[in-house]
């Protein structure tokens, strides 16, 4: 069995960007990972945003916080990842479809 990576993307007020980085990571040729998605008090609809795919797709992991910053974000994120290998992005980030298959 491949090893489960753990994407986590911390999320603020990124409505404008959210669901292309979502669809490019959705779309990757390696797909055994989990999305994390941690809405640090988004004021926008980042967080409906958020939710949207994560209906649709159970690799998807909604977290909601009160703003703290990227940093408390991520470690958010870390604590309710299942992966055995971790790699991060930023909301207005998007990835090639392979590139998941070439970290791992």
């Amino acid at each position: 069995m491949d090893e489960l990576i753990s994407v986590i993307v911390p999320v603020y007020n990124a409505e404008e960007y959210i669901k292309r980085c979502v669809g490019s990571i959705q779309n990757q040729t390696y797909s055994h990972f989990e999305l994390i998605l941690v809405n640090d008090g988004s004021r926008d609809n980042s967080l409906a945003l958020c939710q949207a795919p994560a209906a649709q797709d159970e690799r998807i992991v909604v977290l909601d916080r009160p703003n703290g910053g990227a940093s408390a974000a991520r470690n958010t994120g870390l604590a309710h990842m299942r992966g055995q290998v971790v790699v991060f992005a930023d909301s207005d980030d998007y990835v090639s479809p392979s590139y998941l298959e070439n970290l791992h």
